[in-house]
């Protein structure tokens, strides 16, 4: 394991600690985040805007998640199923990213736990695993392929335990969608107060 990679166990081990046993902090600071990672300037690592309509208001939701980036098509992964991002985006089936003050749609599909799993193996397996993150994050949670992916590490060692872990964090593949064909949808970074169908 490269220094580099070294750092990134820790910064995301961290982060993993904020998730896991603080996740107010992740609400207060929401908004200042969202600013920041649409702004033109921004850098961001893997995270981005996520605008969705709700499944019922047809309201636009807006959340930063960690996005993973292969050109015509890309990924995000929620940390369970019970996300209501997740609700919206099976509903929609397509969703806006947000990054550095640039806009684009695209189509989304969910995966399959068995296509899932695979598709993370094959993108992880090259990563050297971290023992750090596996002690912090536990048996069960995982970080998003898009963090992971970002700072080349991974937690799992077979296809099987990908698999395990996509059936609780499911995987989303998008795919961009050409210009002409863009509704109008709304405006990225709008928020909505209703629980109902909130990111």
């Amino acid at each position: 394991m490269t220094v580099g990679q070294r750092l990134g166990a820790v910064v995301v081990a961290a982060f993993a600690v904020v998730f896991t046993r603080a996740p107010w902090l992740i609400r207060v600071m929401g908004p200042v985040m969202m600013r920041q990672l649409a702004a033109p300037s921004s850098g961001g690592g893997p995270n981005v805007l996520l605008t969705v309509r709700g499944r019922r208001s047809g309201r636009p939701r807006t959340v930063p998640v960690a996005y993973l980036d292969l050109g015509d098509r890309g990924f995000v992964q929620a940390n369970s199923q019970k996300v209501d991002w997740v609700r919206n985006l099976r509903a929609s089936r397509q969703a806006m990213i947000t990054r550095r003050g640039r806009t684009e749609m695209f189509e989304a599909v969910e995966l399959s736990p068995e296509t899932a799993g695979s598709i993370l193996d094959e993108l992880l397996t090259p990563f050297p695993r971290s023992r750090l993150i596996r002690a912090v994050v536990g048996p069960v949670d995982r970080p998003p392929v898009g963090v992971l992916h970002y700072f080349r590490l991974r937690v799992d060692g077979s296809v099987a335990d990908h698999v395990r872990t996509a059936r609780r964090q499911p995987v989303f593949e998008l795919r961009r969608r050409a210009a002409a064909e863009r509704p109008d949808a709304a405006v990225p970074g709008s928020i909505a107060n209703d629980e109902e169908d909130t990111l």
